[in-house]
């Protein structure tokens, strides 16, 4: 069954344009409640977690409304990191869990992400019931069976407990001066509070949302103001989350910026050390550097790549058994701990490897050389298909030959905003940008 109005981390778009409307929210509600009701009678529950977009409020209102309808009952944590969201929903013994947040993208964009009764994010299946029901409508539930709604007060401080739980057992960070950007993001109370229980000295910035700065110039994906904090304040590390914290990447104490393929490294050898990395397996996605790839096999692990996506890094691991995985953007995954990526529990995990080795940052964040990547995007409007046109697909077969096996090569349609986006990998960076520039120039004129 094929899937129209969800992406690779559902229903993103700008708010108040199709599908991100209160209407269009108003009938995902009913549609996923009707779908979760299904299953079994007596109450029914889901949660609904948020950033601080502020178009957060009326999505909030629109997809309560719609649940309620069909006789779900709602409850409503309120701004709290996407992973809270995956813990809470099997632990409040919920059917659905529900996060609207965009993630890293601006703040006039929102989405609704989607979590199963076992925390895990709906499966491609799954969504595309939940879109069959939307086309064809859904009976609201009678009227003494409406849904209630209820402002639970504890979720941030039930995540952070198990956030913390994480960490080695008996260790601080005592001495330790932390940088923590929260991309005036889901995270701005969470994780500068979780660090100073920890005993660190903690210099938060990006921790002062309006509804309109989320990853506003700070965040996972624009690290320079946190990298500069670092240096000016002489921290040992400085850790950036994005909007909705199932982001991280790691800048060191010179201000160097570490991608969530270093942090997988470190993790990987080291759990494989302890003999905790399950079959010897790390899982990411066809983004990850193909230094990466030969880190691992020199260590005798072993790298299982998946399409971009964190949900399908997790099914992947899932299916496979393993127990830790991620993307370059910085999802990290460890199943052990988590449903899906989370940045400050990965976080914690660099700060637990810099405290046991007695390394700095920058020891523990260039575990390889990376092979020479060039990525470029090229958005492109609605209808418009850039990718079939003849020019591209020349340009696209020309690229290939040019790289050989020196190389590899990657285009795309971003399933989270409207941008084709075009990545290589070459020893020869001359080579690099010119079969990268060479496609990117073909889409441009296609748009």
């Amino acid at each position: 069954m094929s899937r129209k109005l969800f992406g690779t981390d559902g229903v993103r778009g700008t708010a108040n344009t199709h599908p991100m409307t209160a209407p269009m929210a108003l009938a995902i509600g009913a549609a996923a409640g009707r779908y979760f009701r299904r299953e079994h009678s007596g109450v029914h529950r889901v949660v609904i977690g948020k950033d601080t977009r502020l178009s957060g409020y009326m999505f909030e209102t629109a997809l309560t409304a719609g649940l309620t309808s069909t006789g779900m009952n709602v409850l409503l944590l309120g701004p709290v990191p996407t992973p809270a969201v995956g813990l809470l929903t099997p632990s409040m013994r919920a059917d659905l869990g529900i996060m609207i947040s965009a993630s890293h993208n601006p703040s006039a964009d929102n989405g609704i992400k989607f979590f199963g009764p076992d925390g895990f994010k709906l499966s491609d299946d799954v969504e595309a019931e939940i879109e069959a029901l939307i086309d064809t409508g859904v009976e609201p539930a009678a009227a003494d069976n409406i849904g209630r709604a209820k402002r639970i007060d504890d979720g941030r401080s039930r995540y952070q407990e198990r956030v913390k739980s994480t960490f080695p057992a008996g260790m601080r960070l005592d001495g330790m001066k932390v940088v923590i950007d929260c991309a005036n993001g889901a995270a701005y109370r969470a994780a500068p509070e979780v660090l100073w229980e920890l005993g660190a000295d903690v210099i938060p910035i990006g921790v002062s949302p309006n509804g309109k700065n989320i990853n506003l110039n700070c965040g996972s994906t624009k690290p320079r103001v946190a990298a500069e904090t670092v240096v000016a304040h002489g921290a040992d590390i400085g850790i950036c989350l994005d909007g909705d914290a199932d982001r991280v990447i790691i800048i060191d104490e010179t201000g160097k910026v570490a991608d969530g393929d270093q942090i997988m490294a470190l993790m990987a050898a080291r759990w494989a050390e302890e003999g905790r990395l399950n079959d010897n397996t790390l899982v990411a996605t066809v983004m990850s550097n193909l230094g990466l790839e030969r880190f691992l096999q020199e260590r005798g692990l072993r790298l299982e790549r998946t399409g971009v996506g964190d949900r399908y890094v997790v099914e992947a691991m899932r299916r496979g058994g393993w127990n830790l995985g991620g993307e370059q953007s910085g999802h990290i995954v460890m199943t052990d701990h988590a449903t899906t990526g989370d940045g400050l529990m990965a976080g914690l995990q660099f700060l637990a490897e810099m405290v046991r080795t007695a390394q700095p940052a920058s020891a523990l964040a260039r575990n390889f050389e990376p092979v020479p990547q060039l990525l470029k995007n090229v958005r492109y409007s609605a209808g418009q298909k850039p990718l079939e046109t003849s020019a591209v697909k020349d340009a696209i077969s020309a690229a290939q030959s040019a790289l050989g096996l020196k190389g590899r090569l990657l285009i795309r349609k971003s399933g989270t905003e409207p941008l084709i986006r075009v990545m290589a990998e070459c020893e020869d960076e001359d080579l690099l940008t010119q079969v990268v520039d060479s496609i990117v120039d073909e889409v441009t004129a296609a748009v």
